[in-house]
């Protein structure tokens, strides 16, 4: 049977989620999304499911998918534009050039957009290289992609290790410290790779988004109520929690205030016997040391996976 190509759409989500979750079992990733967490993809700001998505069928099984984004902001430090591709094919279809179609396909249209959002700055094209297993490697090294960044995944188990009490410079996230952490947070990742500053539409769909869980996010403020410190955490697995961000502004560090927003959202969450682990990601040559301070609330590593890149 001859393969359909087409877009992602609000009918393909079921099909979608259930490709994403077979392709975090067989890839070792662990990265499983519920059928409600990707349709809130689709109407993400700046992504046009139509022009920057991609659905292959044999008949009614969906048997590969790609996505691309272009971020509103360039990076801090390099000032690329990036248009990031990702995706996945179903482990019986690959060998069948599909991978190859879909980034002949998605790299000319990251490139229109990323010129178009940003005239005259480099373009990056990113994609995931999964683990040091993933077929799809090879595929990125003959496309001249490398690896560029490795990130590693660390669980803690809850309740764990016992924790330090909350220390008193930390408080709950409210809806009202929403642009300061936001604030907080583009100062805080100007000096991470590959990072640039989240837009308000961007930070406002992470806020609203099905997975955030603002119970058990925690800032530290100063006495004018700047936030210095904050973390935000989301869940997409029954019983799992994930802290999406840990940050501290550059002028407020040194003080142990990402280590005392941290502790805070575990013990939060410890307390609310809601859930069984917890698991963050960190940036494996991330300036400020993350591992270490990770490490020191009782997180150890899983997996580590691979950014590849290429500069056009």
């Amino acid at each position: 049977m001859a393969l359909r190509w087409s877009t992602l759409d609000p009918e393909s989500v079921t099909a979608w989620a259930e490709l994403t979750n077979l392709l975090a079992r067989v890839d070792g990733t662990e990265e499983f999304y519920d059928a409600e967490d990707l349709a809130e993809e689709l109407t993400e700001h700046g992504f046009s499911p139509a022009h920057d998505s991609l659905a292959v069928w044999d008949g009614d099984l969906l048997v590969a998918y790609a996505q691309l984004r272009v971020p509103g902001s360039l990076t801090h430090a390099e000032g690329y534009a990036r248009a990031s591709i990702g995706g996945g094919v179903h482990p019986d279809y690959r060998g069948q050039g599909i991978a190859s179609e879909m980034f002949d396909r998605m790299e000319p249209r990251g490139q229109a957009l990323a010129r178009e959002r940003h005239p005259g700055a480099p373009i990056q094209l990113r994609s995931s290289g999964g683990l040091d297993s993933d077929p799809v490697r090879p595929l990125l090294r003959e496309r001249g992609y490398e690896p560029v960044r490795y990130f590693t995944s660390m669980e803690r188990p809850l309740p764990g290790d016992a924790l330090a009490p909350v220390d008193t410079r930390v408080t709950p996230w409210t809806l009202e410290l929403d642009e300061a952490t936001r604030l907080a947070h583009n100062d805080a990742f100007a000096s991470h790779w590959g990072s640039g500053p989240a837009t308000p539409e961007h930070w406002r769909e992470m806020r609203e988004g099905r997975s955030f869980r603002p119970a058990y996010s925690r800032v530290a403020l100063d006495d004018g109520g700047q936030v210095l410190a904050y973390t935000t955490t989301q869940q997409w697995v029954d019983r799992e929690l994930y802290v999406g961000l840990v940050g501290t502004r550059a002028a407020a560090r040194g003080r142990g205030l990402g280590r005392a927003v941290l502790n805070a959202s575990l013990v939060a969450a410890a307390e609310s016997g809601e859930f069984d682990l917890v698991e963050l990601e960190v940036d494996s040559a991330n300036p400020q040391g993350a591992d270490a301070l990770y490490s020191s609330v009782g997180f150890t590593p899983v997996r580590t996976t691979a950014v590849f890149a290429r500069l056009v």
